[in-house]
């Protein structure tokens, strides 16, 4: 009677063994912690730290000069303090809500391109698999790391335009542009996980760190640059207007022009920071100048609340997220399944 209860215990202490073996499970906290000390010691955090802060401070100075210049105009004008992020001159034409839209995937790509290549061209791949981790640890440990370095940067850009626009102008804002600064915040750290993902996904399957970056910043003057012009041709192409000429025929492709432009995630970052941003009835998609902003509030003062700009933009947000969870699924897949050799 003896002989089962010795088996039942030698095979429970086979596999409390065995457990004992497995790789702890915050293996990827590890991963983070070292690549995030390597990305902030890096030159090439200080140097985009630079770039983007130079994009968010040009708008900064030349909209908070026109505010002041037109102090007695726009004095009581709802939502002012938000026009430090959407509102346009005349000199540069360009708002820093579109400065953070061009340079975060420029961020985003930076961060991601040599995450898995270089290692494997350093031959320390082997060696970091050799630990005891999990394999997939890598990957989400990398990705990890580097959100948390452009979610650090993005919010420290905007604590700052906030800081600058507070002193310069005397406007404090009130609890509800400050949670559509919040909600911006999340959407741009939304929008630069999206580009991490597609870099980390270059890493895993070019080989060659340079080629990757060269395929990464190549997309990025495509899709985010002249994707308003390169999208609707390519639309033209694939479904041409000239095939029959009926009306069908340029209606088909008139709505295949919009719906390219519309899937493009630089669209849809402007479409999500444009409506949680302003939330004017008038211009949904974008704040105009402060002459515009002077009329609208003449015409139709009513304002969107926070949940409403959300909802109005929520189809968006979820492709946005359904984007960015497909990169990301699609470089963690293709990576647990290469061949590492040391």
């Amino acid at each position: 009677m003896a002989a089962p209860a010795d088996t039942s215990k030698r095979a429970e202490v086979t596999r409390r063994a065995r457990r004992a073996e497995k790789a702890p499970s915050g293996g990827w906290r590890t991963i983070a912690a070292k690549e995030m000390a390597d990305h902030l010691g890096s030159a090439r955090f200080f140097v985009l730290l630079v770039v983007v802060a130079i994009a968010a401070v040009v708008p900064l100075i030349f909209v908070s000069n026109e505010i002041t210049a037109q102090a007695p105009t726009l004095s009581g004008l709802p939502a002012l303090f938000l026009a430090l992020f959407i509102a346009s001159n005349q000199t540069i034409g360009l708002t820093t809500v579109m400065f953070v839209g061009i340079l975060v995937p420029l961020v985003g790509i930076a961060f991601g391109f040599d995450g898995i290549n270089a290692e494997r061209n350093q031959g320390t791949l082997s060696r970091l698999l050799a630990q005891p981790i999990h394999r997939d640890d890598i990957v989400n440990g990398k990705f990890a790391a580097g959100i948390a370095v452009i979610a650090l940067m993005i919010g420290a850009l905007i604590a700052f335009v906030a800081a600058a626009g507070i002193m310069r102008l005397g406007i404090i804002p009130a609890p509800e542009e400050i949670a559509r600064i919040v909600a911006w915040f999340l959407a741009t750290v939304l929008y630069a996980s999206f580009w991490l993902a597609f870099g980390l996904l270059l890493s895993v399957v070019i080989r060659s760190a340079a080629s990757a970056a060269l395929v990464g910043f190549g997309t990025w003057l495509g899709l985010v640059l002249f994707g308003s012009f390169l999208l609707p041709l390519l639309a033209t192409t694939i479904f041409p207007t000239n095939t029959t000429g009926s009306v069908d025929d340029l209606f088909a492709s008139a709505s295949a022009q919009q719906l390219f432009v519309r899937l493009s995630p630089a669209q849809l970052y402007a479409d999500i920071g444009g409506a949680v941003l302003n939330p004017r009835v008038t211009n949904v998609m974008g704040f105009g100048n402060l002459d515009q902003a002077v009329a609208s509030r003449e015409q139709l003062p009513t304002l969107l609340s926070l949940d409403q700009s959300i909802l109005l933009v929520w189809p968006q947000i979820v492709l946005l997220v359904g984007l960015t969870v497909a990169l990301f699924a699609l470089a963690y897949v293709l990576f647990l399944r290469q061949e590492v050799r040391a």
